[in-house]
């Protein structure tokens, strides 16, 4: 898979856990950050650390990309940085498959899933029901190469999901599967 890069959300603050580092959190011995990269099955990965590399992570694996600010967080904050750190890539990808650190079962076929149903697409989302997972999905990086530069001059939107209530003529059809 060289036309598309993993990006792991590992940058949140854990305050629903008391501060604690979700990323360091095991789940039957493993860390979650090992299982969401292992999940992704990808050589090329990102893990956005959010606003400080507090999670160590070793670069054989995976390269840390913090937020580009302290104004905007969340997911949106770690897509734009990992945006951002590809466009400056000799080469940047096509695609950016992004999941959440605190996912750590993602079915073996994830990406094959989503990229089967991409079609013209900007972007789908994984769902299930009516619920929709935004921090879950596959991005053609050409349709948000402008959000480091929305988000430099404070036009970018505030979240994920205010991304996918964007008009189509402005970031093209996003869908969720």
């Amino acid at each position: 898979m060289k036309n598309v890069v993993g990006l792991i959300y590992a940058g949140g603050q854990g305050q629903r856990l008391g501060g604690v580092c979700k990323a360091n959190l095991k789940i039957g011995g493993a860390k979650l950050l090992d299982r969401a990269m292992s999940a992704l099955g990808m050589d090329d990965l990102l893990v956005s650390v959010g606003p400080g590399p507090e999670t160590a992570i070793d670069p054989r694996f995976a390269v840390a990309v913090p937020d580009l600010n302290d104004r905007h967080g969340g997911p949106l904050a770690g897509l734009v940085a990992g945006v951002d750190y590809l466009l400056r890539r000799s080469h940047p990808p096509e695609f950016v498959l992004t999941t959440a650190v605190d996912t750590p079962f993602l079915p073996g076929d994830y990406f094959a899933r989503l990229h089967s149903d991409l079609n013209n697409r900007a972007a789908v989302f994984a769902g299930w029901g009516d619920h929709y997972y935004p921090t879950n999905a596959l991005w053609r990086l050409a349709a948000i190469a402008d959000l480091p530069e929305r988000t430099r001059n404070e036009t970018a939107p505030k979240s994920l999901k205010h991304l996918l209530r964007e008009p189509a003529s402005h970031r093209g059809e996003l869908d969720q599967r």
